[in-house]
């Protein structure tokens, strides 16, 4: 094995994105950091002991490369090849709140099944 690997490879290896080309774009918009290094290009490498910053949905992610891994497998193998310097923060109360009710705020998206009901009833059609 090489003692080093290209970026977009690893990233989709740690399963830190569902696929390689979602991870090369994201390499491609100049948002991964290696060592506070911004590289542009997904054939960049890395090597254990590297350091990469980069977003991942709302959170940045500071991770240390450990091992750089053979092959896509399962998540407790991808855990194994880096450490993660700056872990994500516990969701709020709120943030908790709205994803386990599912609710949401009057007015925002698309009425539910039960408020168009109560659209119905309230202008007397839908008998």
């Amino acid at each position: 094995m090489s003692e080093s690997i290209r970026i977009d490879k690893w990233l989709w290896f740690a399963r830190f994105f569902k696929s390689r080309s979602l991870a090369t774009k994201l390499v491609q918009g100049n948002r991964v950091r290696i060592n506070r290094e911004v590289i542009a290009k997904a054939s960049a490498t890395v090597k254990a002991g590297d350091v990469l910053t980069f977003p991942q949905a709302r959170e940045i992610r500071v991770i240390k490369v450990l091992a750089l891994g053979e092959r896509r497998g399962p998540a407790s193998e991808a855990q194994g090849l880096y450490e993660d310097l700056d872990p994500p923060k516990p969701k709020s109360a709120e943030e908790k709140a709205v994803a386990v009710s599912g609710r949401r705020e009057f007015g925002a998206g698309r009425p539910t099944k039960a408020d168009r009901r109560a659209l119905d009833r309230l202008r007397g059609s839908g008998d």
